[in-house]
């Protein structure tokens, strides 16, 4: 692969932003520079914005499609391509709760899609069944149960790239968490109404994230934490914010940032199939989710989710939790990796894969990179 140069553009750095070139080298940024190098292909930036590409953990769909409808390659494609185009240079494909046999087949179908090498796919993030019919949302009922033994293999069985299990407490043991972990996943809670005394011997047994923060799960009160308060209090975990002015009041967004700050808090989408799509909804396990604007509601009220992008996330948190584009951009790259415990992405540094975005300060991107190709 050719040296690449990006020039005469804002690079936003660890150290801030920066008018320096940064060069590209097979896959990975080679270095930072004050001047491209004479034997260097040069991108001329425009004067914008170049960013570290933006991490999605949880992503249900977009362009139309839902990763449970049918869990395939070509699924994982439309969906990967259609946020590549909102600054997601990596994703986490996310399987609501299912039959069991849907589970195994969206694994399979994110190790094929891996091996195949479609651009932004690292992993899954297999959201339920094991949730507690209390706090499910969305998530049918039907399918939910608790987690048991013989399933563990099968939540490990990815071969490449990442695993996230999002669990209810009330639906696991500590034993368990701690088998998931050994074996290399990681494990988040969510959809739970356990108490804070729970949450904490989970995290002990080596639980490190929360799923959308606030929603679905037990609150804070004076006298009985929570959830909530577990995750707020901690400083060992990560958790994910929806920052679509739907999911979260603002005030409870800036809370949770005065508690946990950038280096604990993810940005999310939580995104469903509208995203990229003009449809006006669309089915989700049988029922139909119809499209309010940007909210997503089922047919009783319930909320659905949104039409929310990494780069709408970004904007909700800078308006909303009233933090700098270099605070809120970091909450969508750095904080996620380090989530994932992917040590070679979330930055604009040497080493660091080639993962970047092209924006305006509205953060409109204009162009994208994953592992040094432009799409």
């Amino acid at each position: 692969m050719s040296r690449i140069a990006l020039a005469n553009g804002r690079a936003l750095l660890p150290s801030g932003f920066s008018g320096d070139c940064v060069l590209i080298e097979n896959g990975r940024i080679a270095a930072i520079l004050p001047a491209p190098p004479a034997d260097a292909e040069i991108v001329d930036l425009g004067g914008r914005m170049l960013l570290p590409g933006f991490i999605d953990t949880q992503v249900n769909g977009g362009g139309g499609r839902l990763f449970n409808d049918d869990p395939s390659v070509d699924t994982l494609r439309v969906i990967a391509e259609t946020h590549r185009r909102y600054g997601t240079t990596a994703m986490l494909p996310t399987l609501i709760s299912d039959d069991l046999s849907v589970v195994e087949a969206a694994i399979a179908a994110v190790d094929a899609a891996i091996e195949a090498g479609v651009p932004g796919l690292i992993g899954i993030h297999i959201e339920g069944p094991f949730l507690a019919p209390a706090r499910k949302g969305i998530h049918p009922e039907g399918k939910l149960q608790p987690l048991r033994d013989e399933y563990l293999a099968l939540l490990t069985s990815l071969r490449r790239g990442k695993t996230l299990v999002t669990l209810a407490l009330e639906q696991a043991t500590p034993d368990q968490i701690a088998r998931l972990t050994a074996a290399g996943a990681i494990v988040a809670a969510g959809h739970s109404d356990a108490p804070y005394e729970t949450v904490r011997l989970a995290i002990d047994a080596g639980l490190t994230g929360f799923t959308h923060l606030f929603n679905a799960m037990s609150q804070l009160s004076g006298r009985a934490p929570g959830m909530v308060g577990a995750a707020l209090e901690s400083d060992e975990t990560f958790a994910g914010l929806i920052a679509d002015g739907y999911h979260l009041h603002p005030a409870s967004l800036r809370a949770a940032y005065a508690a946990k700050g950038h280096e604990r808090l993810m940005l999310v989408t939580d995104a469903m199939p509208s995203v990229g799509s003009d449809a006006p909804g669309f089915d989700l396990q049988g029922r139909f989710i119809r499209r309010e604007g940007d909210r997503l509601v089922g047919e009783d009220g319930t909320l659905a989710g949104s039409t929310l992008t990494m780069a709408g996330a970004v904007r909700g948190m800078m308006e909303q939790g009233r933090v700098p584009i270099e605070t809120a951009v970091t909450m969508a790259s750095a904080t996620p990796a380090a989530f994932l415990g992917l040590g070679d992405r979330g930055a604009i540094a040497p080493g660091m894969a080639a993962d970047l975005l092209l924006a305006d300060q509205d953060l409109t991107i204009h162009a994208s990179w994953i592992g040094g190709i432009r799409g």
